[in-house]
């Protein structure tokens, strides 16, 4: 299956540019003048939050809009931020973290979303007062409950490793998957989070775990378990110490010949979506046109 492109709209919205986002409107107006073959939706305020378009059709008019401009819905990245992260007693109690799943895979199939992005929320040090064995079993049992909620709704739901979250070494990312183990669970192959990840080793607690094949090898290990893939490139840093920093395409470390053929051709990636990821990077607006110009080649081969 031939590849298409998308972006992420929170590019747009956070760190550089939060004082002053560009509208999710103006996002898609330029994605459509630019070829882009879909956007993803960050439902995070001030883009497509799902209290601020409670209504079907104030969903509607949203997708109308994005399907005026020639484009598709990716995938939604929605806001599972804040204190009660799957592992927190919190989101233990009264449902909570079910219902607010619920609440964006509605907004999801109002928008077609293929996809929901899930993460672990607290960082890599774990939840306070939560040993890391309770944590890692309350995340598997709330992601397969998920998984298949949203399969009813045909909806993938698809997890978003990163330096800056708990259980972000290499075998914890393949082990957590598998003990989901759910036909709807699969993981979110970001590259630069992989590199970091895999080559760094950046945030691990204990005893660093990195692979000698790097992102590559990394992808090859989730061979058939990945469900969706962000691109960008990694400098080897973080960004404010905390996640990894997403650097524009040929300014950072990662091969793309090496590292698309390890997620296409040897891990077995199916998915349509191949997905620019420019969270946190000062000049996103600026490089959006690179970037597409920069993946044609690849959107070509595959």
């Amino acid at each position: 299956m031939g590849k298409l492109l998308s972006i992420g709209t929170w590019a747009y919205a956070f760190g550089p540019y939060q004082s002053n986002p560009v509208p999710f409107n103006t996002v898609v107006e330029k994605l459509g003048e630019l070829k882009y073959d879909g956007v993803e939706i960050g439902a995070f305020k001030p883009h497509i939050h799902p209290d601020d378009y409670p209504t079907e059709a104030d969903r509607q008019k949203v997708k109308a809009f994005i399907q005026k401009k020639g484009l598709r819905v990716s995938g939604l990245a929605a806001d599972f931020w804040g204190d009660k992260g799957p592992a927190t007693d919190a989101a233990q109690q009264d449902g909570y973290y079910v219902n607010l799943f619920k609440k964006n895979l509605k907004l999801c199939t109002d928008l077609g979303s293929p996809s929901i992005r899930v993460d672990t929320v607290n960082g890599p040090d774990g939840v306070p007062g939560v040993d890391r064995k309770t944590a890692w079993q309350r995340i598997v049992s709330l992601w397969r409950t998920c998984a298949g909620l949203a399969q009813e709704k045909g909806v993938k739901v698809v997890w978003e490793f990163e330096p800056g979250f708990l259980f972000n070494k290499p075998s914890e990312v393949v082990q957590l998957v598998e003990e989901v183990n759910h036909p709807n669970f699969s993981v979110l192959f970001d590259t630069c989070h992989a590199y970091m990840c895999a080559v760094e080793g950046a945030r691990q607690p204990g005893a660093k775990e990195t692979l000698r094949g790097g992102v590559a090898e990394f992808a090859r290990k989730l061979k058939g378990k990945i469900g969706h893939v962000h691109v960008i490139d990694s400098d080897g840093t973080l960004h404010g110490n905390e996640t990894s920093t997403h650097r524009p395409f040929g300014e950072g470390k990662i091969n793309f010949d090496e590292v698309l053929d390890a997620v296409i051709k040897d891990a077995g990636y199916k998915g349509e979506w191949l997905t620019v990821d420019l969270c946190f990077w000062p000049e996103a607006w600026e490089v959006t046109a690179k970037a597409k110009e920069f993946l044609k080649p690849y959107l070509k081969k595959y």
